[in-house]
């Protein structure tokens, strides 16, 4: 890693909802439809966030939700807004983000090739984490968890030339088959059809209120080893991710093959693991790491033009020569 940069995104986390139709035994942020703590966002606090986030210098807007609920509560409440659909609802919320001059990248679980389509219109960037191509305990109440159906919805974002993102969860009851299995699943799909701009290698953190509160999480070597293999198995055009707000040991995963460290936002938290404060540059930075900022498109899909319509301007205003966020 000496001498090398490692590339960010700086960011801003929009919850878009915490309503799921899956229910894994380690998520800490799904609530049940019609429970006092659950939400779809609001639009003007999408907006209030976005407009703090442009003027934070932010670049990516992250919209993150699972599967949509099936229950006629949640369709019900997203009606008040004027929508029928999330994907609807998403759709506009990535226009209000591109009004703003920022970049969406939405991750929003298992979506039809008709929604990855609209979709495309008004993002940079998507992305699915596969998680494992294992059947696991973990997914028993996760009826999209199911890996043939992640798999598709990703061959499917291949299909339609979309920049994407996905990755495999570390700790949640795989195998180290499972593991290989997973990152040569990955591997098969870019080498068909050139999309997959990075790969996450997310270690487990266990919470206490869920399911799997008492399992232990992988251990700092299983990890090394994991980005290891990870880096093996990968083709070189694709970017290995390890969150640095889930690790004290940063430094050891880029040094075992990770070269990007994911979004790091200046004005909202990791809602998803909200005990894991994000590092802020100037911490980075003390701990000897170059830093070089990219936009949620990767500089290879910059250059080839993998991008839609109304995102142009916002792409060349803000990338240099070689892809990157001037």
């Amino acid at each position: 890693m000496a001498g090398k940069f490692v590339t960010y995104s700086r960011n801003v986390f929009i919850p878009v909802a915490n309503m799921c139709r899956n229910n894994c035994g380690y998520c800490g942020f799904r609530r049940d439809v019609g429970s006092r703590e659950a939400f779809i966002i609001r639009p003007e606090i999408a907006h209030d966030t976005l407009k703090r986030a442009a003027g934070a210098g932010c670049m990516e807007a992250l919209l993150t939700y699972g599967d949509s609920p099936t229950d006629p509560l949640f369709f019900e409440e997203l009606g008040r807004y004027g929508y029928e659909t999330l994907t609807d609802y998403v759709y506009d919320l990535c226009l209000d983000a591109i009004g703003l001059g920022m970049l969406p990248h939405t991750n929003g679980g298992v979506l039809s090739f008709e929604e990855l389509k609209k979709l495309k219109e008004v993002n940079a960037s998507m992305g699915l984490m596969l998680e494992t191509t294992a059947e696991l305990p973990a997914h028993r109440l996760s009826p999209m968890k199911k890996p043939a159906l992640r798999l598709k919805c990703i061959e499917d974002a291949g299909k339609l030339r979309i920049p994407f993102t996905t990755g495999i969860l570390v700790g949640i009851g795989e195998t180290w088959d499972d593991r290989r299995r997973s990152l040569e699943a990955i591997r098969g799909l870019h080498e068909k059809y050139g999309h997959i701009q990075e790969v996450i290698v997310q270690n487990f953190v266990p919470k206490p209120y869920t399911r799997m509160g008492d399992v232990a999480p992988p251990t700092t070597e299983d990890m090394i080893s994991v980005l290891r293999m990870a880096r093996e198995i990968l083709p070189e055009d694709i970017a290995l991710q390890a969150p640095p707000n889930l690790t004290s040991h940063l430094k050891e995963f880029l040094e075992a093959g990770a070269g990007d460290i994911g979004g790091i936002s200046p004005v909202t938290e990791d809602y998803i693991n909200p005990e894991c404060r994000w590092p802020t540059l100037d911490e980075l930075e003390a701990m000897g790491l170059i830093l070089r900022e990219r936009l949620p498109l990767y500089p290879k899909y910059v250059k080839r033009g993998w991008y839609c319509k109304p995102v142009e301007p916002i792409i060349k205003k803000h990338s240099d020569g070689d892809g990157y966020r001037v």
